[in-house]
């Protein structure tokens, strides 16, 4: 679910049309200030790996309700995805942030890219599969594009990317079933979850506009904001949930490795691939992740899958694909003597 781009030298980072659009465990702004550590394990493998635990977190949120409250299994995600950045930080000796005015900008991006869409998915996988969920997720690039167009004057429009536009939701009707009048569907759990989707770009050009000078590291600045997400859920969820009367095996698990997998560890484990080959590359994990997610409902929670659905999610993904296209410069010949 926003995903936090490391900056590297070329574009901003920060841009919706730059970074890596949102998943399940998105969170953080993309800001200066964080060194380019390198691990021993191949990006490529923490790719796939990064791929797996966005794809799988659908399935988890959808477990963590058969025992929880949405509210409270968004809690728990943050809390224990909060506990793996705080270990982090503490390794690392990095310090949280100061200031007032960043301490409220990280507030609202909290809000935005964690406690909204994270409660919003929980709700919305009460009625729909978590297939759908996941397809959902993957419209966020088309949502910041269009939002782009309105609150990013540089953010030029080109022809491939409105076509990317009209492709993608093209294909968020195919999977909707709009041709027969979207029958069968739960139109409140799907409303909710395109707009946890929405949520994200509407969070990253917050943060574009408000934090891309601070002088924070980007774990500093992560770690604060899930911290601060994890607030808010504490002060709502008391509010529209009672204390549960049992801690079931199964959910309570799933909430775990949510939270501690699917948010925190995947966190670093983003950061790490795209500090190392850069947002471009990086963001395509994008495009594994609703695949991996419906293999996943389909094959350990049994949930069926019409032909329409497969069919909408890549016609979503190439209409997503095209509005993160750049087109190449062209190389203009050498002026003869």
């Amino acid at each position: 679910m926003s995903t936090a781009t490391p900056p590297r030298p070329g574009p901003d980072p920060a841009s919706p049309s730059a970074s890596i659009p949102a998943t399940p465990a998105a969170v953080g702004p993309a800001l200066p200030g964080a060194r380019r550590t390198f691990p021993a394990v191949d990006w490529r493998i923490r790719f796939a790996v990064l791929a797996l635990i966005w794809g799988f977190s659908f399935l988890l949120i959808k477990v963590g309700t058969h025992g929880f409250a949405p509210f409270q299994v968004t809690f728990g995600r943050l809390f224990f995805g909060t506990a793996v950045l705080a270990v982090a930080m503490a390794v690392k000796r990095d310090r949280l942030p100061r200031g007032l005015r960043t301490w409220g900008h990280l507030a609202v991006a909290a809000f935005f890219l964690n406690a909204l869409p994270f409660s919003l998915f929980a709700y919305s996988e009460l009625t729909i599969p978590s297939t759908l969920a996941g397809i959902c997720n993957a419209t966020s690039p088309l949502w910041g594009m269009a939002l782009s167009l309105v609150a990013l004057s540089e953010d030029r429009p080109t022809r491939r990317r409105v076509a990317g536009l009209g492709l993608g939701f093209l294909g968020v009707l195919t999977v909707l079933g709009a041709w027969q009048g979207f029958s069968g569907l739960d139109v409140t759990g799907t409303a909710m979850a395109l707009l946890a989707s929405l949520s994200y770009p509407v969070g990253w050009i917050y943060v574009r506009r408000t934090l891309a000078g601070d002088s924070s590291s980007h774990l500093s600045l992560t770690g604060a904001q899930l911290f601060l997400a994890t607030l808010q859920l504490a002060l709502v969820t008391p509010l529209f949930t009672t204390m549960p009367s049992s801690f079931p095996a199964g959910p309570l698990l799933a909430v775990l490795v949510l939270g501690a997998l699917g948010t925190g560890l995947a966190i670093l484990l983003q950061y790490g691939v795209v500090a190392e080959v850069g947002p471009t590359t990086g963001q395509m994990v994008t495009y594994f992740i609703p695949v991996i997610a419906t293999a996943a409902g389909v094959t350990l929670l049994g949930e069926q899958l019409s032909w329409n659905t497969p069919v909408g999610a890549l016609i979503v993904l190439a209409g997503a694909a095209l509005t993160q296209s750049r087109p190449r410069n062209r190389k203009r010949p050498a002026p003869q003597p």
